[in-house]
Order: structure tokens, then sequence, then C-alpha cells
């Protein structure tokens, strides 16, 4: 597998509603709503590692071996 087939990244798309929804690997792993996804929406679309570190806090998986 290549380097990049390793690494799969979390993606994420804002609704209408102001819905944060999170995806990786193609499945939708959280959704976040009200004023968090407010706050996450700002802090979003800076440069990619710092979206993906946002992301993996978002999700709860942030520093249990599987930030990746």
């Amino acid at each position: 597998m290549d380097a990049v087939g390793q690494y799969d990244p979390f993606t994420y798309r804002i609704t209408k509603a102001g819905d944060v929804l999170i995806s990786r690997g193609g499945r939708l792993v959280t959704t976040v709503r009200g004023s968090a996804a407010a706050r996450l929406a700002d802090r979003l679309d800076r440069d990619e590692a710092s979206d993906q570190a946002l992301l993996q806090r978002a999700t709860g998986n942030y520093r249990r071996g599987n930030e990746r």
C-alpha cells in the first residue's frame, strides 16, 4: 500500500443549518451541532494539519494511538 493509502484523513461538510458532518473513509463518524459546531467551523479551513487535529479532537480520536 502506498503512503497515501495508509493515511486516511478526516473530511468534513458544513450544512446550511450550521452542523459540521465529520467523515472518515467515506463513513460518517460524528455530527457536531449548535455552538460547538459554530466554534469548529470558525477554526476550520486554515491548513490541512490544523484541520485534521481539530477533526480528531471533535470525534474523540485524539491521543489514543489512532490519530492517523
